[in-house]
């Protein structure tokens, strides 16, 4: 392989993997942008923007469902979609690039992996939190209408209460 040439994919479990085999160029920083928020919060048109000059890459499982007509709600497809959005992300991490995750991440636990595995491939990892109050939430949702069933109040209501907002200190542990 010449010098600062892409190294093949490698084939594993039937999927194309990007080589993370170390080259002899200087390591380049790749760059995590997790958005976290509840549906209707605003993720998907914030990822948008970050990817508007095409310098980043972006992670979004709804299209990704909605491309291969699986129900958004379906979340046994959503996690197999996550995971290989999480493993292809970490490819490009270690590649220098920069990538978008869109997936809400209501956990704390779900957000310290993202930030823990990010750091270890030497990727700065930024956090965006969208804080939408519920009604606002619900005025999104019911507007968009895209699923189906569609969302109901008590849903908004419902994951408003489950979602775990990152405090102060938590958001300090990003870059």
């Amino acid at each position: 392989m010449t010098r600062g040439a892409r190294p093949p994919p490698i084939e594993q479990n039937g999927a194309m993997e990007l080589s993370r085999q170390p080259s002899s160029d200087p390591p380049r920083q790749g760059r995590l942008i997790v958005i976290c928020g509840l549906p209707g919060s605003g993720k998907t048109t914030l990822a948008r923007q970050l990817c508007t000059d095409g310098s980043a890459i972006r992670m979004c499982p709804d299209e990704w469902m909605e491309s291969l007509g699986v129900n958004l709600w379906d979340g046994d497809v959503r996690a197999r979609i996550e995971a290989l959005q999480w493993d292809i992300t970490q490819g490009l991490l270690v590649h220098g690039a920069t990538v978008v995750i869109e997936w809400g991440t209501w956990g704390r636990d779900e957000r310290d992996l993202l930030r823990i595995r990010s750091r270890e491939l030497n990727a700065a990892v930024e956090l965006r939190y969208l804080s939408v109050d519920v009604d606002e939430l619900w005025s999104r949702v019911s507007a968009r209408a895209m699923e189906d069933p569609a969302i109901r109040r008590q849903d908004v209501v419902n994951w408003f209460t489950a979602f775990q907002a990152p405090d102060d200190a938590e958001l300090r542990l990003f870059d």
